[in-house]
């Protein structure tokens, strides 16, 4: 038989080969014998570098999109120091795959790699402002809740400019990956062993490195360190993660339900219900991101701290006593209702499925309970601008909120009406002149992202209908500060002047017949407090009856407005019960 009959027929590969060689000598020849212009010698130049420059892109780009971190404060230079393993995976497929198939599969590697990369980027800006992973089922929601934020803040421009360009980043990271694991794959078919030969030094090194346990330090201050593996398999966990996420808040709603159906006081009698507080007004305010950072932070702690001591001194003198403590917050950075509903339902409403399930049940809620013994139950909620059904499953009597709390004086950013107001109204509307005991709960936005400008704390007989608060005059040079200021100086300010307004406001109420609990709802956005911070706040009740802390002297909280950091940490869901057995 004849070596023509037993050579194999060509592969698309080969071909490839053969005609780049066949190219280059005639390239070469051309030079030699001088046929070629010298126009035609520096485009192909251009060519060849514009070729090399795509080829380098792509690897560049495909290999810093699957090292991308999931958390912002992680995303530094040493991060892309890392071995991808999906990388090498690929790769080995694509070098091991018949030039016809090699095409559609690389296209649909990209396209797979452009989800997951979307993915990551929504990890990373949930991450970034509640600290914890985008969930694909449950999260589409808030995407119309950070664009109103937007408009709020920074106006319309802003959230539209913010809403088109999410959308236009979305498709050109599908598009910018599948064009680059193309390339790459053609890249591999034409230099194919020194494409396996890296390839296989590459794996090699990332099994080294896995049993090693070699990790490069990301981030790192005065209270944590953080690392990640040279030997990274991230996107593959994301997919993993995420896979499941999906599984897990399917089922989630029955599961909850089967909690919220589990309710120890819904039969209690009326009358046995919040026996100890009968004839007292009842305060219970929410401090919009007063989180544990803020008391024990070294950067933010000097100024609240002291704000706190000063506060309890103040207070003592006028006869008033405070204990102290911290509660887990089911939340983060945002979505501050879901604290508040943990909080008042003895649930752990952690995501908005739970919450739309939790009012639509008949579980009984802090202030409905109170509404039961005899109060009047109000709800003083500023940053509300539209209608409230849930408000009914609550239990109010009366919800107020920035359309009928009648508030004239200037507007600050989305936090909108001081706090200083909201709490003068609580006082106008519901405590004076009323026979009845009222119990409320409170937001208190001026410590709400974005920290700026403020407002100033002014004497409470000329609060009146808010036209005192001018926002020029009162926050003068807070739009101009400088440049080393930014969001972590501005956040401690913000939070010391809510603080300041409850303080005051206990001091200007002056009586035996109120008390107050005010709590933080959840901790400031990571981008304020660094990864893996706790999910703390400090929560505080004030009261000048001693009858009043005999009942909660076994919960062992801390003398003082200022939880220290062996104070007890309950978890929020736990307060309902907690409180309702304490006065019940």
């Amino acid at each position: 038989m004849s070596s023509a009959t037993n050579s194999a027929p060509a592969t698309a590969d080969d071909v490839t080969d053969q005609d780049a060689t066949a190219e280059t000598a005639d390239q070469t020849a051309a030079a030699e014998d001088g046929t070629a212009p010298p126009t035609d010698g520096w485009r192909r130049r251009v060519r060849r570098t514009a070729r090399w420059s795509a080829d380098a892109l792509a690897v560049v780009g495909v290999l810093a999109a699957m090292t991308l971190p999931y958390q912002l404060d992680l995303v530094v230079p040493v991060a892309f120091a890392r071995i991808p393993v999906e990388a090498l995976v690929a790769a080995a497929l694509l070098l091991v795959l018949p030039g016809r198939v090699r095409t559609p599969v690389a296209a649909a590697l990209g396209a797979l790699l452009g989800v997951l990369i979307t993915l990551k980027v929504a990890d990373i800006g949930f991450f970034s402002v509640l600290d914890r992973p985008f969930d694909p089922v449950l999260d589409w929601g808030l995407l119309a809740d950070g664009y109103r934020f937007v408009d709020a803040s920074y106006g319309r421009a802003a959230a539209v400019g913010a809403a088109v360009g999410t959308v236009v980043l979305t498709i050109g990271v599908l598009t910018l990956m599948v064009a680059a694991t193309l390339r790459l794959a053609r890249l591999l078919a034409t230099h194919r062993r020194i494409g396996g030969g890296t390839v296989g030094a590459l794996t090699a090194g990332w099994l080294v490195f896995a049993l090693l346990g070699t990790q490069v330090v990301v981030y790192q201050d005065e209270w944590r360190t953080i690392g990640l593996p040279v030997a990274d398999r991230a996107t593959a966990r994301l997919a993993y993660d995420h896979t499941m996420q999906i599984g897990a808040s399917l089922q989630d709603r029955q599961e909850f339900a089967e909690l919220a159906a589990v309710d120890a006081f819904r039969d209690v009698p009326d009358d046995e219900l919040l026996t100890a507080l009968r004839g007292k007004d009842v305060l219970l305010a929410f401090v919009e991101s007063y989180g544990r950072d803020a008391v024990a932070h070294p950067d933010f702690s000097p100024l609240i701290g002291d704000l706190l001591d000063d506060g309890t001194q103040r207070l003592a003198a006028q006869g008033y006593q405070s204990r102290s403590a911290f509660l887990t917050s089911s939340t983060v950075g945002g979505s501050s209702w879901l604290a508040h509903a943990s909080t008042l339902s003895g649930l752990w409403v952690d995501n908005q499925q739970r919450y739309r399930s939790l009012v639509t049940s008949d579980r009984l809620t802090l202030t409905r309970a109170f509404g039961r013994a005899g109060w009047r139950v109000a709800g003083f909620f500023p940053g509300n601008s539209r209608a409230w059904p849930e408000g009914a499953f609550f239990g109010y009597d009366q919800v107020y909120d920035s359309r009928n709390m009648g508030y004239a004086g200037d507007r600050f950013n989305f936090a909108s009406i001081p706090d200083q107001y909201v709490l003068s109204a609580f006082d106008r509307f519901e405590r004076r002149d009323n026979d009845q005991p009222v119990m409320a709960e409170v937001a208190l936005l001026s410590s709400h992202a974005p920290w700026t400008p403020l407002p100033q704390l002014v004497n409470w007989n000329t609060v009146r209908d808010g036209s005192v608060f001018d926002r020029e005059a009162m926050a003068a040079g807070q739009d101009n500060r400088s440049a080393e200021d930014g969001l972590r100086s501005d956040y401690p300010k913000a939070v010391a002047y809510s603080l300041s307004t409850i303080i005051s406001f206990i001091e200007s109420q002056g009586d035996d017949d109120l008390v107050v609990v005010f709590l933080g709802d959840h901790q400031p956005a990571p981008v304020v407090t660094g990864p893996a911070a706790s999910h703390d706040v400090p929560v505080t009740i004030v009261t000048s009856d001693q009858a009043v802390l005999d009942r909660v002297a076994g919960w062992d909280w801390q003398e003082g407005l200022r939880p220290g950091p062996q104070a007890p940490v309950w978890q929020m869901d736990s307060f309902r019960d907690r409180f309702l057995v304490a006065f019940g």
